[in-house]
């Protein structure tokens, strides 16, 4: 299947990947996190940038520590790792990345896949409309995110208006690594459970077509 071949992390996010929103999580954003990794989430983005970074680092702590016990993994968006080693950066965020860890980037074309220099995955966005940022777009669809993902030279998370296990499947198909959700746990009634229904649309998706080595499409 074209575009499988890209889809392997060696350390980077895999399976579901959680973005925080407190201003869209109907409970704690701790308490909606914990429910996620109940769920089968190992792997959180913690936003939040509008907090001063006391607050931000406070955050960060609770949220390693609900990780910590199923070795799950924090990854930080911006520059500042929070006494962490994981970050992801913007699009337009310091090239050449700090030196950490880990390190992703939010991509959304061509050329700012062209643009990448030592990290170690991306985001590609929006795949969907998305109810986050109505408007943001125009999405790339299954058929766009395909195309992306043959030009990236690193695993690719699908982002943005992931909200149903058809959707996954999809993302999936057309190469994805991962799935970043946002408002589909942010927004749940439950989130263990939509973690768990997400997770395991994608575990179904990536057993029905394994992925394979970066490059062994041209071997």
């Amino acid at each position: 299947m074209p575009g499988r071949a890209r889809a392997t992390v060696d350390a980077g996010p895999e399976g579901v990947v959680v973005l925080t929103d407190r201003h869209n999580a109907r409970g704690t954003l701790v308490d909606v996190v914990a429910g996620a990794v109940r769920g089968g989430v190992r792997w959180v983005v913690l936003r939040e940038k509008d907090l001063p970074r006391a607050e931000r680092l406070a955050l960060a702590v609770e949220l390693r520590a609900l990780l910590a016990d199923t070795g799950g993994t924090l990854v930080v968006a911006g520059s500042d790792p929070l006494d962490g080693d994981a970050v992801h950066l913007p699009a337009a965020g310091p090239c050449p990345p700090p030196a950490v860890g880990l390190t992703g980037r939010s991509c959304h074309d061509a050329g700012e896949l062209d643009r990448l220099t030592t990290e170690q995955y991306v985001t590609l966005s929006p795949v969907f409309p998305t109810r986050t940022k109505p408007g943001y777009g125009p999405p790339l669809r299954p058929e766009g995110l395909r195309a992306l993902i043959a030009a990236s030279p690193v695993p690719v998370l699908a982002l943005g208006g992931i909200e149903t296990p058809e959707q996954v499947t999809a993302c999936v198909d057309a190469g994805a690594a991962g799935i970043a959700v946002l408002g589909a746990i942010m927004r749940a009634p439950d989130p263990a459970e939509a973690a768990a229904t997400l997770g395991s649309a994608f575990q179904e998706a990536v057993g029905r077509c394994p992925p394979t080595a970066t490059g062994e499409e041209d071997k």
